[in-house]
């Protein structure tokens, strides 16, 4: 009788399995995830520089609009201190609080914009254009960079979810779904235009 031996056969059956675990493009994909989310950040902090000029910019010809300007300062305070460390994307709560932060500092910039028209010498300064182009600039890269990053986690999410990979990403590495940008309710609405 031929005795296959317990040892063999486990060694026989991990070179098998081990190229499906997937360890290595797990490692791969939460690479780039990190990768994308420090991007999502680089292009928010490029925002936050821009703002405190953009703001002495527009004080200086809109003295009446003290509660706009004092909502971007405070928006972008509030933004600047909510932040998400790359290994805690997958808490889903502190995910929220960094994107309704983000959508407030949107919100107040949006605010600001708008006060911008009563201003005609405003709109004509060549400092406030350049910073207002540097800041539409910005929000595309903040766009690109939020997309470049949705595309990273859904990649990432499907591979920790489906088997076998799950049991690897679950049990050796440890790793979890990652959160992702949502639409904000606001956005979802319809817009109401009136003449």
């Amino acid at each position: 009788m031929f005795y296959f031996p317990f040892r063999t056969f486990f060694l026989l059956s991990l070179l098998l399995v081990l190229p499906q675990c997937g360890y290595n493009s797990l490692q791969a994909l939460d690479e780039e995830v990190k990768a994308s989310w420090s991007e999502v950040e680089n292009q928010y902090q490029r925002r936050y520089d821009l703002i405190p000029n953009l703001v002495n910019t527009v004080k200086g010809y809109a003295k009446h609009e003290k509660d706009t300007l004092e909502a971007v300062v405070t928006a972008r305070a509030k933004a600047t201190t909510t932040e998400i460390k790359v290994n805690n994307l997958s808490d889903s709560s502190n995910f929220k609080k960094f994107q309704q932060a983000q959508d407030s500092l949107s919100n107040a910039l949006s605010r600001l914009m708008v006060v911008v028209e009563k201003y005609p010498d405003l709109k004509a300064n060549e400092s406030f254009r350049d910073l207002q182009a540097q800041l539409e600039g910005t929000e595309n890269r903040i766009a690109v960079a939020r997309n470049r990053y949705i595309q990273n986690v859904a990649k990432f999410n499907t591979m920790v979810r489906s088997f076998p990979t799950n049991l690897t990403a679950q049990h050796l590495l440890h790793l979890q779904v990652r959160e992702t940008f949502s639409v904000p309710e606001k956005v979802k609405e319809n817009p109401k235009v009136e003449f």
